[in-house]
């Protein structure tokens, strides 16, 4: 049996296909085609499928929403699997009191907070103004206006070595932009959040304040969101503009003129001019203040200059 075919008996025909271009599926709207895509849509396809690539020694990239991620324009080698149809979600919560929320690794933020927002729950307003997926958050202990995941997530169950592993949150190894599976692997499928009870109008206009908060200052161009991570005592965007290159452009790619710590796609940006602009980026604010700025956005399909670095 071919190795396709065999994807074939573990997803249905709709949710496995070959030679996909991959700006449909992230929000930079750039990248190659992926080999092979597939959308498994339970853990038990996800542990196959990662079994089959093992066995068959095919090269595996997991996505979530595509939401912090660049492409490469040569593409991704081997099986792309997007965790979207991960998309399981349940709420247990009694009024005034602790509740928790389990859901999939596919499970949008904005959803996942909403979810929280119905039922009375505070802790995740700051999610709803975050693009992607609950995997995704997890994996990079995502966060905004002060708040992280790290702070309401009390369990992850991941797959590692073909087992489920269920890992407490204070076990995770959670910092800024970063956890304990970005160093030893595994695939996170599922998580838990423990809220606190509070009042849906309350968390509502929160969450209306922090998205009038980020339209106000972050671009509505495709991006992945910000472009490097901030550098111990300083900001990121501050050291772009005071280096004058908000607004600089290469190719089609561009430092936003409203947040310059978003490079966003024109409109026929490719994967290299983004990365070029990055590494121009990041010589110019090292000349002016002696920081190297570290990308934020993980870049999928080959390596960049800023990669041999150091």
């Amino acid at each position: 049996m071919t190795f396709i075919k065999a994807l074939r008996t573990i997803v249905p025909a709709n949710a496995l296909f070959t030679i996909e271009p991959m700006a449909k599926h992230t929000s930079f709207k750039i990248g190659g085609v992926a080999d092979v895509l597939v959308k498994p849509s339970s853990v038990n396809e996800m542990e196959r499928i990662l079994a089959l690539c093992d066995k068959n020694k095919i090269p595996l990239t997991l996505l979530g929403e595509g939401s912090n991620v660049l492409i490469a324009d040569e593409g991704i080698r081997g099986v792309t699997i997007l965790t979207t149809a991960l998309n399981h979600l349940s709420v247990e919560a009694q009024p005034n009191e602790i509740g928790y929320i389990k859901v999939g690794a596919g499970v949008r933020l904005a959803k996942l907070a909403e979810a929280a927002c119905k039922n009375n729950l505070q802790g995740l307003e700051f999610a709803q103004a975050i693009p992607g997926s609950v995997g995704g958050a997890v994996y990079m202990n995502a966060g905004a206006y002060g708040h992280d995941i790290a702070e309401v997530c009390v369990s992850v169950t991941i797959l590692q070595n073909g087992k489920l592993v269920e890992i407490a949150g204070k076990d995770m190894g959670f910092d800024y932009r970063t956890s304990r599976v970005q160093h030893e692997g595994g695939v996170i499928v599922e998580a838990i959040f423990r809220l606190l009870p509070g009042k849906e109008e309350d968390i509502r206009n929160e969450m209306a304040r922090l998205n009038a908060m980020r339209r106000e200052k972050q671009p509505f161009e495709p991006s992945a969101g910000s472009t490097f991570k901030r550098p111990p005592g300083f900001f990121a965007g501050k050291l772009i503009q005071d280096a004058g290159l908000m607004g600089y452009k290469i190719g089609g790619a561009q430092v936003s003129k409203k947040h310059a710590g978003f490079v966003i796609n024109t409109g026929d940006a490719t994967a290299d001019d983004i990365c070029n602009l990055m590494d121009t980026v990041r010589k110019h604010v090292f000349e002016m203040a002696g920081v190297w700025l570290e990308p934020e956005v993980e870049i999928i399909g080959r390596k960049y200059p800023w990669e041999q670095e150091q």
